[in-house]
């Protein structure tokens, strides 16, 4: 039985995102994989608001590309403007249908912004690609490959049977604080932290949170997916736990964490507390995580819902303060069982913060919305 649950606040404003982009919504375009062009997206799991008024880049996952809106769209189902990954809007298939290169991408899932960098979990061909600058053409190449020795190369932990301080494995999310580039290396159960934006190929990470040393894949962390930071403070998606890891010190490998948000306590990693519903305390699958203003946000992904909380609130397993996507705390369901709406998301894997701007990536919907902050 589920006890009492706080009365659910609103996260983002009642009335649904401002901006849809993606195909037109229908019952069919939610099932089925979607041609690619410059309007549609399939499964989309990253996007990043560089600014209020853009650039916006999204990674556009089951099509594998990267579509860049030069401007902020102001209106729904605005086309991008120009697309990295393959050799033109109509295009798809993995690093282009050939070999990867600079300016390829398979299955590409996070992605982050920060004075000018872009950064780019390219997941299955286990690397971060960054750019100094940001983007102005299709097909711009990357200045830098991390993970890989170079831009042509695709092993998962470059082929050898540990990883290093130098190797990636399905990393699926990035994130860049106070000048640190952080990678959620997910197949190797960890979290790297360059302590500057690499400028070489194949630079090793600094720093790993999750495990012991840098050749280390013990289960501390099940599937860390992505990261976001304020201040003094780091927040790990371990959607594989079903919980939100909260750090105050990270100065030192395998850095203990301090909480968790999800779970009752360390050790508990069922998801909805081994409950089908789930609670104002509980998470299922959450991948996305994201900080604005006074908040942080997190994408419950498997709920279908996105959770907020007072940063001043957070303690171990502390309730969320704010819902949106579902009615109460107690309900689950993609789409709230119903057909697509500005007010619901269906798997949602990705928050980013811009301003008073959430952009989610709405990837069983196969679109990206823009929600104001209530």
């Amino acid at each position: 039985m589920l006890g009492p649950q706080p009365a659910a606040q609103p996260l983002l404003r009642p009335e649904g995102a401002q901006i849809v982009l993606g195909a037109r919504s229908t019952p069919e375009a939610v099932v089925k994989p979607l041609a690619p062009d410059a309007h549609t997206m399939f499964g989309p799991r990253g996007a990043c608001l560089v600014e209020p008024d853009g650039p916006l880049l999204v990674c556009d996952t089951g099509h594998h590309r990267l579509l860049v809106w030069r401007n902020a769209p102001t209106q729904d189902h605005t086309p991008a403007d120009f697309v990295i990954g393959q050799p033109d809007m109509r295009s798809e298939g993995r690093n282009g249908r050939g070999d990867a290169h600079a300016a390829s991408v398979n299955v590409p899932t996070g992605i982050a912004s920060d004075r000018g960098v872009l950064a780019v979990a390219d997941a299955w061909n286990h690397r971060v690609l960054l750019w100094h600058e940001l983007p102005r053409q299709a097909n711009q190449p990357a200045d830098v490959v991390l993970g890989q020795e170079d831009f042509s190369s695709a092993l998962a932990n470059r082929g050898l049977p540990i990883p290093r301080a130098d190797t990636l494995n399905w990393c699926y999310g990035v994130a860049i604080v106070d000048g640190r580039l952080w990678v959620a290396d997910t197949g190797n159960r960890r979290v790297l932290m360059w302590q500057q934006i690499p400028t070489r190929n194949g630079a090793p990470a600094d720093l790993v949170l999750g495990q012991r040393d840098f050749t280390g894949r013990d289960l501390h962390m099940r599937w860390p997916h992505a990261i976001a930071g304020v201040g003094n403070r780091l927040f790990i998606t371990d959607a594989g736990a079903s919980r939100v890891m909260v750090y105050s010190r990270f100065d030192r490998n395998d850095a203990p964490y301090d909480f968790v948000l999800g779970q009752r306590d360390f050790d508990s990693v069922e998801h909805n507390h081994s409950s089908y519903y789930p609670t104002a305390t509980s998470m299922n699958m959450p991948y996305g995580v994201a900080v604005q203003d006074k908040h942080l946000v997190v994408a419950d992904t498997a709920n279908s819902r996105l959770l907020g909380f007072e940063l001043s609130n957070l303690a171990m397993g502390a309730p969320a303060d704010y819902l949106s996507g579902q009615r109460g705390f107690t309900e689950k369901g993609e789409n709230r069982w119903e057909s697509p709406s500005r007010d619901t998301v269906c798997w949602p894997y990705a928050v980013a913060a811009c301003g008073q701007t959430i952009v989610v990536a709405d990837s069983g919907n196969n679109r990206v919305l823009f929600w104001g902050a209530r």
